[in-house]
């Protein structure tokens, strides 16, 4: 959906690049010429969507990195500046959560899943623009939650991604007079490998979400991908502090209104590479 070369000799960060939304979103800024340094914990899966852009043709480096802690983010900064000599956009997609109702939430859990979530993408924020955009200008992308009416069983995850929606305007008002524009994206329920990291008994709630949804589908990783790329480019030049929702409309969900049932919101299948979770293999719930 973008020009050819429309990244060219720029370098992007892209936290949690091993898979789902992180992964997608670097096959599409490394196929419009962008050199993409993947940032995450698992190394094996770094390797792997190292291997998938390099064979597509693109250029890559990838960076083991637990976004929590704050030496190792300001180490990988420097190591991306070191290895690629700028850092032209940021996308903060990494982050992780359980799921569990309030009351049963440790003080413990709740910290890991705010530092994973709001704490680790202040950290790179911070360090990518006083080692980098403060100088030279930049954009920076992060990937929260489409979020309305709370958020049943992620009173963790929730929070800390209303946080960031905060962080984002914040950063976009105090960063315009360096040339840096921060927005965010926040999914809705997308069909990604995320889904396979939950139970039984969510499963079932995710196999159900559709039906409440005007679209009456999941959405894609390419979906979202779009949307990250979109802002990061300069076509997005006067947006800053906004948030996209990507979401199918959830947030208009009324009980008093019964949605029809039907087929006719196809979704953008942008990425190659992409396949079903498992949870949805088999089940007839692809839309």
């Amino acid at each position: 959906m973008f020009k050819a070369g429309a990244f060219e000799g720029r370098t992007v960060i892209v936290t949690g690049g091993g898979s789902g939304i992180g992964r997608c979103t670097a096959h599409e800024l490394a196929a419009l010429g962008a050199t993409v340094a993947l940032v995450g914990r698992n190394v094996e899966k770094l390797q792997m969507v190292q291997a998938e852009i390099l064979e597509d043709g693109g250029k890559v480096s990838i960076h083991v990195c637990d976004i929590r802690d704050e030496a190792t983010v300001i180490g990988t900064v420097d190591e991306v500046l070191a290895t690629h000599g700028r850092i032209d956009g940021l996308v903060n997609n990494a982050g992780g959560q359980f799921y569990s109702a309030m009351e049963s939430i440790s003080t413990k859990g709740f910290d890991a899943v705010v530092r994973n979530n709001l704490t680790g993408g202040f950290i790179f924020m911070r360090e990518v623009y006083g080692r980098w955009m403060k100088a030279h200008g930049g954009a920076i992308v992060n990937v929260t939650a489409s979020l309305y009416n709370g958020l049943p069983g992620f009173a963790h995850s929730g929070s800390a991604r209303a946080g960031m929606n905060l962080l984002t305007e914040t950063a976009a008002y105090e960063w315009a007079h360096s040339g840096v524009r921060v927005n965010s994206v926040a999914p809705g329920m997308i069909a990604s490998s995320g889904f396979d990291n939950y139970g039984e008994a969510q499963a079932k709630a995710i196999r159900e979400y559709t039906s409440r949804v005007p679209m009456q589908r999941y959405g894609t990783v390419a979906e979202v991908s779009s949307a990250i790329v979109y802002l990061l480019s300069p076509a997005a030049g006067f947006i800053t502090g906004a948030s996209l929702r990507v979401d199918g409309g959830g947030p208009m969900e009324r009980s008093f209104w019964k949605l029809a049932p039907h087929d006719k919101c196809v979704p953008f299948e942008g990425f190659h590479r992409d396949t079903l979770p498992e949870m949805l293999r088999n089940t007839g719930d692809s839309e």
